[in-house]
């Protein structure tokens, strides 16, 4: 058992000084792009690695949250490891930006305690893993979107069809996966920081859930006050 800690601690590190390699290599290819930019690529690769390796990590797709409340699997805990490293570099690279997002610190930190918790424990490896695939499913287009109008493609169709990818998949993904996941993480018998950090996770996607629909709503009455002036 020690050997996998200590594995996991390794993982962690090196994750972490990796992140913040690949966003200077990142920022010094773009440099003519914002600091957000930037990010936002590593964010990406990030996204898109922890849905593969959660899709991996899931030992009954019959039932992806079981077995509930199990010992974590080596291979779960090393995805949790993964992704652990990339919410550390995130949150310390978030504060050399000019603009800290307080909502998405609040996100990273839950996210933190909750991996350090279930890595600590080593207990809730299905739901963890489950967690991180639901949470992780919407991120390539919510990067995308921003991207897209860094590089001139704002207001377009493109950069439209981005913001309802993002939007359907975070409200599937988040608010009906989501609350069945957090009643089987709750009333399972998980320790009380990983319900508690569950909660909280849950809590921060309801609240980006009601931003999202402003900005569908605001996208959508803009085009069609577009679309009027143009006839």
């Amino acid at each position: 058992m020690e050997e996998e800690y200590i594995r996991v601690i390794k993982i962690t590190l090196i994750g972490v000084i990796s992140w913040g390699l690949m966003f200077i290599l990142v920022r010094r290819i773009f440099s003519n792009y914002s600091f957000d930019f930037s990010t936002r690529i590593v964010s990406t690769v990030h996204a898109t690695v922890a849905v593969a390796l959660a899709t991996l990590s899931i030992q009954d797709w019959s039932c992806p949250v079981c077995p509930v409340s199990s010992t974590s699997s080596l291979q779960q805990m090393e995805t949790m490891a993964f992704s652990l490293s990339y919410m550390i570099y995130d949150l310390i690279c978030s504060h050399f930006d000019q603009v800290l997002s307080i909502d998405n610190a609040v996100h990273h930190s839950v996210c933190i305690l909750g991996f350090v918790a279930g890595l600590f424990y080593r207990k809730c490896g299905s739901e963890m893993v489950a967690a991180l695939l639901l949470t992780e499913l919407s991120s390539p287009f919510l990067h995308l979107r921003e991207i897209l109008k860094e590089i001139g493609y704002r207001d377009t169709d493109l950069n439209l069809a981005a913001d309802v990818c993002f939007a359907t998949i975070f409200s599937l993904a988040r608010m009906v996966g989501g609350p069945y996941l957090i009643y089987v993480t709750v009333s399972a018998d998980n320790p009380i920081l990983i319900k508690a950090m569950a909660v909280g996770l849950q809590l921060v996607s309801a609240f980006w859930f009601y931003k999202i629909l402003k900005m569908i709503k605001y996208k959508l009455i803009k085009r069609t006050l577009s679309s009027k002036k143009s006839t």
